[in-house]
């Protein structure tokens, strides 16, 4: 197997951390990223190289991009990982922090694809691989601006994936389901403190408690979608869609064939 550069964003916890730990393993020169970098000193002694990065700032994006440039000459692989979840009612939640939602889970993922490409163009070859998740293919309440933003990782991951086949460049989307890190934490976090003292206050509070029994007891190890990414970055023929993790088999099912009466049911039932 040959040997890839490979820049992993998200990288100082969870998911991201996994897929540089495996992708280390099996040999690749992999570029672990984040802006916590205080949280990466595991993974600099694995081999990783770290690079402080904030996908929300061009100048941080680009200065990363041109350090694997000077040190490797190429990039393979761009494992878009980055990202968090805004949770809170549509009309709790300030159009600041709605765009912040957005500034990470899609434009920043867009901009560290924009400035790939043409070096991938130019080797006739590599791989883009954007972290997404089932909430693209569903919604709940609460979730809005978290769910909007990975339907939009969708749309945007299958739109590139069709431009830019023709010069070598494949584009892969993973899809977990729940997954154990410190996502659920954070974005139930962010629920309560926007529904605190609002109507919403009582959904809030039956939300979080549902998703940290399944942070608990359901979800997934963030193995799991390492080993899926990892399949993604280096085998010869990759799926365009990679799914894994609790749920997303039931979900995918259950969004496809119900009624949408009848799906929206269930989420006001176990959510309002």
């Amino acid at each position: 197997m040959d040997s890839k550069v490979i820049l992993i964003t998200g990288a100082s916890s969870g998911i991201g951390k996994s897929t540089s730990v495996l992708l280390l393993k099996k040999g690749h020169t992999v570029y672990s990223a984040a802006r916590r970098t205080e949280k990466m000193e595991d993974l600099k002694r694995e081999g990783a190289h770290i690079i402080k990065l904030d996908v929300t700032s061009e100048e941080s994006a680009s200065a990363a991009i041109r350090q694997i440039l000077d040190e490797q000459g190429h990039i393979d692989v761009l494992v878009n990982n980055a990202g968090f979840g805004q949770y809170g009612a549509i009309e709790n939640v300030s159009t600041d922090d709605a765009q912040k939602q957005f500034d990470v889970n899609v434009f920043g993922l867009a901009r560290l694809c924009r400035l790939v490409l043409p070096e991938m163009r130019k080797q006739k070859s590599g791989r883009i691989i954007n972290v997404g998740s089932m909430a693209g293919h569903f919604c709940e309440p609460h979730g809005g601006w978290y769910h909007s933003s990975k339907h939009a990782v969708a749309g945007l991951s299958g739109c590139l994936r069709q431009e830019v086949r023709k010069f070598g460049i494949k584009v892969i989307q993973i899809e977990p389901g729940e997954i154990r890190s410190e996502w659920s934490g954070i974005a139930m976090q962010n629920l309560c403190e926007s529904s605190a003292g609002t109507v919403y206050s009582k959904g809030a509070e039956k939300q979080s408690r549902l998703y940290a029994f399944g942070e608990k007891h359901l979800a997934t190890g963030p193995e799991a979608v390492a080993k899926k990414i990892a399949a993604a970055a280096t085998c010869r023929r990759p799926r365009l869609v990679y799914r894994t993790g609790f749920g997303c088999v039931g979900l995918s099912l259950a969004s496809a064939l119900l009624p949408r009466r009848w799906f929206d049911a269930i989420f006001i039932r176990l959510f309002t």
